[in-house]
């Protein structure tokens, strides 16, 4: 059992106890939890032992345009005489959770009025006899704590509760590419309530602009809760309505929001049309020189890049920078973005003094716009770092990345993600270094970190996995590899598909280990499997695809032990 299901079994079970422990007579219970899925199947939990303990139970759903806890209550208890001869009972209260903080111009929001109801509630739930099971989610209950602090503090208890990870989880945490949209909207929506927004405009077969842009506010949600597939469903529909009503702009902000889902999930084939057409919507309606044309050929040079394909990435990279000069002038943070950009490219193409030019000159304009301790110089630090571990110069990167920590640790706390990355990529460098036992410490609280903020089965937990495997193999502890290499495995392809490139490291790299352990046919089986992946993904040229041809070309030939490298995962 993972730690998240411990920790949830052992916070159900003190609510369950707090429950039967407040039989007949009113106690406040504050379950506190971000997943819907997980709510039902807790509450439906509950309610099933509670049954056989003779309790009976009962929801009640806050009304959204007059969020009262004691009118829902109150409303209820009416309706049943069971309640009102105070018999054993429990009674759940669901839709605070999902209520909304928007609000229209002059108008308190959803969540602002709920918090308002609660503060003259207290007296007048007195008369209610049984225990009350209120689900929030961590915002809310924070806001309770903070704007409705008499009603807080007659609660009997707190139960937290954490996902499980039984959805989806979506994207790539590090650092250096934003695939950012500056057409994206800032309305933060819950789901449940678009969806009825949505159902009530398809019902009616409205079919409009106004439908158009809730389904990408519902595609933004799913993206937010880590929901990629269902992402990707409305934003299709999106796309479709949008063709339909002849909107070209929202079209194109549309279509290259869903090549970035493809493009991040490894459907480099998916994604590259749909960015080479919001491109052409862009520059047609837009103009060459917009700037929305510049984060189309960043996006689409990107897609280039990370498949091998330097010469058709770097022309669209200098135009996106050339037209963001002009727009912005020389000091801006889309510059600073833009050398960062084309500095990795020359990094991946081993152009190494370019590179470092261009990281510097990125790093100076942030420097100018934010000052030495903001979160964009710790991501130049890093990679700047990056680029003088590739070349073999640990004594001026080590300090680079610790920098880089001290500002993350700083501005997000000791456990951000991004100090994860911190810490992982550090650990790099001392196991390069031969500094095993350093980097064993980091590579593990980097682990931890991702695990707990992300959930057991982020990506990103599996690239730490690997690299921790690989730090094991590198000492010839086979056994402690294994497993780790294994789990990395699984998890890229549950949360990536079967045929992204990471799955072709994992598959490289665990086939490195079947050749240390002698077992040659499993690792030549492996390598061809990743071989398969890459031609596909990235095609011959790509230097990934080349490490995996060269070493199956050699375990064919000869099997007698020699050195064949692994693969990072960063």
């Amino acid at each position: 059992m993972e730690q998240n299901e411990v920790d949830n079994e052992v916070a159900f079970l003190d609510l369950l106890v707090a429950i039967e422990t407040s039989n007949q007579h009113l106690s406040l219970l504050l379950a506190v939890c971000d997943r819907d899925r997980l709510r039902n199947s807790l509450t439906e939990r509950y309610e099933q032992e509670l049954a056989s303990e003779g309790i009976n139970a009962y929801r009640v759903t806050i009304d959204r345009q007059e969020p009262s806890l004691f009118a829902a209550i109150n409303q209820l208890v009416e309706a049943e005489p069971y309640l009102q001869a105070g018999n054993p009972a429990v009674i759940t209260v669901e839709g605070a959770a999902s209520l909304s903080s928007f609000a229209s111009e002059g108008e308190r929001s959803p969540v602002d009025k709920f918090l308002g109801y609660l503060q003259w509630t207290r007296e007048g739930m007195r008369q209610f006899a049984f225990p009350i099971v209120i689900w929030v989610t961590e915002h809310i209950h924070n806001e309770i704590s903070r704007k409705a602090q008499d009603f807080y503090s007659w609660r009997e208890g707190v139960f937290f509760f954490e996902s499980i990870q039984e959805e989806p989880i979506v994207p790539i945490v590090v650092e250096p590419i934003l695939l950012s949209d500056p057409e994206t909207d800032d309305l933060d929506l819950p789901i449940d309530e678009l969806l009825v927004y949505i159902a009530q405009r398809e019902a009616t077969g409205q079919e409009d602009a106004s439908l158009a842009t809730f389904y990408t506010l519902l595609a933004k949600a799913y993206e937010r809760d880590n929901q990629i597939d269902h992402a990707i469903a409305i934003w299709q529909k999106a796309i479709h309505l949008q063709e339909k009503l002849k909107i070209s702009l929202q079209l194109a902000t549309s279509l290259n929001s869903l090549a970035i889902l493809y493009h991040y999930q490894g459907k480099y084939s998916k994604s590259e049309p749909l960015y080479l057409r919001s491109l052409a919507i862009r520059e047609q309606k837009l103009g060459i020189k917009h700037l929305d044309v510049a984060t189309s050929l960043n996006n689409l040079a990107e897609l280039y890049r990370v498949q091998g394909k330097y010469s058709e990435a770097e022309p669209l990279y200098l135009r996106s920078l050339e037209i963001r000069k002009q727009q912005l002038g020389e000091d801006h943070p889309d510059i600073a973005n833009s050398f960062n950009n084309l500095a990795i490219l020359y990094k991946s193409q081993g152009k190494y003094t370019e590179a470092e030019h261009l990281y510097l000159k990125s790093l100076e304009i942030n420097k100018r716009i934010y000052g030495e301790d903001h979160l964009d110089i710790a991501v130049g630090l890093n990679n700047l770092a990056e680029l003088y571990e590739l070349q073999g110069k640990y004594s001026e990167a080590e300090p680079l990345y610790l920098r880089s920590l001290e500002i993350r640790k700083e501005k997000l706390g000791v456990k951000h993600p991004y100090v994860a990355a911190s810490l992982n990529n550090l650990a790099g460098i001392y196991d390069l270094q031969g500094r095993y036992s350093e980097a064993e410490l980091l590579y593990l609280g980097s682990l931890a970190i991702w695990e707990r903020q992300l959930g057991v089965n982020h990506p990103d937990v599996a690239a730490s996995l690997n690299n921790l495997a690989l730090l094991y193999n590198s000492q010839g502890k086979y056994s402690e590899a294994e497993p780790l290499y294994l789990r990395s495995l699984k998890i890229t392809e549950c949360q990536l598909g079967v045929n992204h490139p990471n799955v072709a490291i994992s598959l490289h790299n665990l086939a490195i280990l079947r050749y240390e352990q002698n077992r040659y046919d499993e690792a030549k089986a492996l390598l061809i499997q990743a071989l398969k992946i890459q031609e596909i993904a990235l095609g011959d040229n790509h230097p990934d695809t080349q490490k995996t041809k060269e070493n199956l070309a050699y375990i064919q030939a000869n099997h007698q032990s020699q050195p064949i490298f692994g693969q990072d995962v960063t």
